[in-house]
């Protein structure tokens, strides 16, 4: 697929979704450690921090999808469907960690020993990038979308 969002004919939107996917489960990772009992601030402070990181590169990620759904011409047309759920749930994931992270900031002893509504957040956002996440993977591997050739 060609778009304005290409390096050397790749798109760039998958390059850059692997950090907030990456930096969102981490944070999860840490906050179930610190639901788990292991003791200190730490894992609190990193859960914060790759949130905010994951949220940082979530939005750079989603300049190059838009780009590429404004591009996109071809392909079976479910296709354009799929993408525009796709695109809401990330939309709604960005929405619900910036949510988390205004509670986190606002509140830091809100992310304690139990299942407190930022670590709650945190299981609905990783869940949503799943859904999202396999929802790009249908495009790519069934439908051929950013494989070069194939639309």
């Amino acid at each position: 697929m060609r778009t304005p969002a290409s390096i050397s004919n790749h798109p760039v939107h998958p390059m850059l979704v692997v950090f907030p996917i990456g930096l969102w489960i981490f944070s999860l990772v840490c906050d179930l450690l610190r639901v788990a009992g292991v003791s200190g601030d730490a894992w609190s402070v990193v859960a914060l921090y790759s949130m905010a990181g994951g949220l940082i590169g979530a939005l750079c990620a989603a300049v190059p999808g838009f780009i590429d759904l404004l591009f996109y011409k071809g392909g079976a047309p479910p296709v354009k469907k799929i993408a525009l759920t796709h695109m809401a749930i990330n939309l709604t994931a960005v929405v619900l960690y910036a949510i988390n992270l205004w509670l986190r900031v606002s509140n830091p002893a809100s992310v304690g020993i139990s299942l407190s509504t930022p670590v709650v957040l945190s299981l609905i956002g990783v869940a949503l990038i799943f859904v999202s996440g396999w929802l790009g993977g249908q495009m790519v591997h069934v439908y051929g979308v950013g494989v070069e050739g194939r639309e």
